[in-house]
């Protein structure tokens, strides 16, 4: 059975060696002719791009423009389009299988798979002028982050590299020295996130880089190993290893070259001997490079004990490289060559004693009922947990299905012995397999190795992958089998498949939006909104309107309702989420587009909620809006409030008397007699206080009634301050109180004396006493302090500092709690004489 598994084993070096997978059968038979057609595979087990080579004579079926044809990697045609741009140079695809043309203009245009226009980019005014003649698309890894990029060729033979087609930036590349001739080869190399670009032309070679600024000369390869002495050699064809770390370069002699990708280190010189140069040369991930002669592929290792094989083919082959492997497609076959992984060797290499052979061994017997599977779980027992680890290493490592669950029972197997042993690299093994035999099933036609998906790729990439192949339940499945949670979760998924539904537009709106809802339902993940300004994007606003009834969230429907037109169901729909500022977002959007604050106003009075929230907008940023709204709605004593607040607002220029005729009107007009008669009486005011400033050139305007008579009573118009008193009916203790606070104001104490005897007092002469002791004029106090109400007078006392007097008093109308406040007042000899007084107190109680 080992024996089997090891066939297609070649050695190609003292414990190395290659093999020859078979992965599919091609589907495109018949179809594409690989001898007239220029194929462009994509990475990473990505889809081909075929278009007919127009420098060799075919025949041509349709139309005589270029036709582009997709398809998978296992040959099922993805979409053909026809090409009605401009002269295609290259043709390559980016890390998201993307399909990039560079153009003779030098305009670079991206599609994806299916032949749907996506953008495009220059490679500069110098580039369109001079035209391109040739183009190379690189990709760069860093980490789990990979970079597209392009370089060009202008017949002036000058290069332009863009290192991020994402974000094209075009920089030109220093001028070769030397006289204008055509290089004979050149490739991209990107090392420490720089781009480089390595030049042969004629017998020379140069190393251009965008951050110097002139080309540098790198050394001749001098072959004196192979006894040509020292000879300059001209290159031909360059070859770049996927992490650029090697380089291969095939001479005009038939040498090939094999060192690092500085040229520092010569890792091998090979005479291939043949006649004529290879049709291509790739590299086998940094161990070998691969070439084609005839339709013979070649395997010439990296180092020169390496032993070189030979897989013959009866037709045409196209060799496409990966980070560990090859392709080599050809019409009828998809094979993979590929370095043994080391792992595998150890299992199934011929008297292999690793402990992963020995548990592989053992397993078999025990299915077998063999007495031997004893013994080599025997021996295994020492390393069993590292057999584990093996097997399940080496069955990812693995193509074929049955040899996987040889690997994987194997290793199952093992665990029944190690209590101990951690399962998870088991069970994500077991999962991860499942996954890839998915995508690599021909249907599907990636076929990954295990080494491109977890050091390169990664799973949520793959999913990437199979969401732009519109295989969408595939990889729906795929994330809830690999448990996948947060953004890599199913839910993006399902928006990339809704994306490509609103798309269907020989789809009625209705059914589109009805199957979107049933398989979204209201998974958190998904935002309608979004989908729904996909289909906006589209063109297709009726379906985006539709979907945003599925759209729990308000906050995210109202802006999208707007953008749409919708501003009537925008509003209700701001209302219906009770977040003013929501509505305000709708109001002001309406403010700002309606043709008129009229038809605004006839607009929002349909919604009650939406007009108070814009009534009070109005009232804080725009009043002539309030008012227009009130005069329309008729609302007189709104309109009359307006202009009240326009009176006594101070940055108000209009004339006062105006407004409050005006604010009288709608009082009237409102039925509301008592503020019609308020606004009579604040004109008659604001007219006497206008004759007061004229005759008395002092502020009188905007005074209160209250503030005009006590300015008047300031200024002496005692008889004025009378008159207004008597018109406006001021109660007679408000005006004692004024006529008093005004005279002690201005020492007028004889004054104040008298007008306290010009009749009794309304309001007492307490006051008389308080505005004396304010001022500092107790003896002044003191001579109405005999008229004042007899139980006031013990306070008093205390406020004119005779306690003596405030103590006898108290003990006469017997309150002891004034008693005790005064002897806490009072000094030490008045408080020693109301202590007898207290107790007398005290015992008639």
């Amino acid at each position: 059975m080992t024996a089997l598994l090891t066939a297609d084993w070649c050695q190609y070096g003292k414990d190395s060696y290659m093999r020859k997978t078979e992965v599919y059968s091609m589907d495109w038979l018949n179809e594409v002719d690989l001898d007239t057609s220029i194929l462009t595979p994509a990475p990473f087990g990505g889809p081909i791009a075929v278009r007919r080579d127009r420098s060799k004579l075919a025949e041509v079926k349709f139309s005589g423009k270029p036709i582009v044809t997709v398809y998978t990697a296992s040959g099922r045609k993805l979409e053909t389009f026809l090409w009605n741009n401009g002269n295609i140079v290259e043709t390559g695809w980016s890390c998201s299988d993307e399909l990039l043309f560079i153009q003779e203009d030098g305009c670079v245009l991206t599609y994806d798979m299916f032949g749907n226009y996506q953008h495009t980019f220059s490679m500069g005014q110098e580039a369109q002028e001079l035209s391109v003649i040739e183009g190379k698309i690189f990709s760069t890894f860093y980490g789990s982050d990979s970079i597209t990029g392009v370089a060009v060729l202008t017949k002036a033979y000058r290069i332009f590299i863009v290192s991020n087609v994402k974000e094209p930036k075009v920089r030109r590349l220093p001028v070769i020295p030397g006289p204008n001739v055509r290089p004979n080869a050149w490739a991209v190399i990107c090392k420490d996130r720089q781009i480089l670009v390595l030049v042969a032309r004629g017998q020379e070679l140069y190393l251009l880089n965008p951050s110097e600024p002139q080309a540098i000369q790198q050394k001749y390869l001098n072959i004196d190993s192979m006894n040509i002495g020292t000879m300059r050699i001209s290159v031909l064809n360059i070859a770049v290893s996927q992490d650029y770390s090697c380089v291969a370069m095939q001479t005009d002699m038939g040498q090939i070259w094999i060192g690092s990708s500085d040229l520092d280190k010569n890792y091998r010189i090979y005479d291939t001997r043949a006649s004529h140069p290879s049709k291509q040369l790739v590299w086998c991930g940094t161990f070998a490079v691969l070439g084609v002669w005839d339709s013979k592929v070649t395997v010439i290792g990296k180092l020169d004990h390496s032993l070189n094989l030979n897989f013959p083919y009866d037709w045409p082959v196209h060799l496409v490289q990966e980070v560990d492997c090859v392709r080599v497609v050809s019409t009828f076959s998809t094979d993979i060559i590929q370095q043994v992984p080391l792992v595998v060797q150890e299992i199934f290499r011929v008297d292999s004693t690793s402990p992963g052979s020995n548990l592989f061994e053992a397993s078999k017997q025990f299915q077998k009922q063999s007495h031997r599977a004893d013994d080599y779980i025997q021996q295994v027992k020492p390393d069993l947990q590292l057999a584990i680890t093996q097997c399940i290493q080496a069955a990812g490592h693995e193509f074929n299905p049955v040899h996987q669950k040889m690997l994987i029972t194997a290793a199952s197997f093992g665990k029944v012995f190690s209590a101990d042993y951690n399962p998870e690299k088991y069970v994500e093994m077991c999962r991860i397999l499942r996954v890839l035999n998915a995508v690599r099933d021909p249907k599907i036609g990636i076929p990954l190795t295990y080494t491109q998906l977890k050091e390169y790729l990664t799973v949520p990439t793959l999913l990437d992958k199979l969401i732009a192949r519109r295989q969408y339940y595939l990889a729906i499945q795929a994330a809830k089998y690999l448990r996948l949670s947060g953004k890599e979760d199913g839910s993006h998924i399902l928006a990339h498949w809704a994306f490509y539904k609103v798309k269907q537009t020989s789809v009625d709106r209705d059914t589109i939006a009805e199957e979107i809802a049933s398989k979204l339902g209201n998974n958190p993940g998904v935002s309608y909104t979004e989908i729904a300004k996909k289909a906006a994007d589209y063109g297709r606003t009726q379906l985006a309107i539709k979907l945003l009834d599925y759209e729990p969230r308000a906050s995210l429907q109202v802006p999208l309702l707007l953008r749409l037109g919708q501003d009537r169901t925008a509003l209700q729909k701001a209302i219906s989420s009770g977040n003013t500022d929501l509505v305000y977002t709708v109001l002001l959007h309406l403010r700002d587009n309606m043709s008129s604050l009229r038809e605004l106003q006839m607009e929002i009075r349909k919604f009650p909620l939406a007009q108070a929230l814009y009534l009070k907008y109005c009232k804080e940023h725009n009043k002539d809006a309030l008012r227009d709204i009130y005069l329309q709605e008729d609302d007189h004593l709104e309109q009359a409030a307006c202009y009240i607040r326009d009176v006594y607002n101070p940055k108000n220029d209009l004339a006062k008397q105006v407004v409050l005729v005006s604010a009288q009107e709608a009082y009237k007009r409102g039925k509301n007699d008592l503020n019609a008669a308020l606004c009579d009486e604040q004109l008659r005011l604001l007219n006497h206080q206008k004759s007061l400033e004229e005759n008395f050139k002092r502020g009188f305007v905007n005074l209160s009634l209250h503030d005009t008579i006590k300015t008047l009573l300031e200024i002496g118009e005692v008889k004025l301050a009378d008159k207004l008193r008597s018109e406006y009916k001021v109660p007679d203790k408000r005006y004692w109180w004024l006529r008093i606070m005004t005279l002690a104001a201005n020492d007028q104490w004889r004054d104040l004396e008298n007008f306290s005897k010009s009749k009794k007092p309304p309001i007492g002469f307490e006051p008389f006493v308080d505005v004396c002791l304010e001022r500092g004029k107790p003896e002044e106090a003191q001579k109405y302090f005999s008229r004042i109400k007899e139980e006031n007078k013990v306070k008093y006392y205390i406020k004119l500092g005779m306690h003596e007097e405030a103590a006898k008093l108290a003990f006469a109308q017997r309150d002891r709690e004034s008693l005790r406040f005064i002897q806490a007042k009072a000094d030490k000899s008045v408080a020693v004489k109301i202590a007898p007084l207290l107790a007398a107190l005290e015992e008639k109680k």
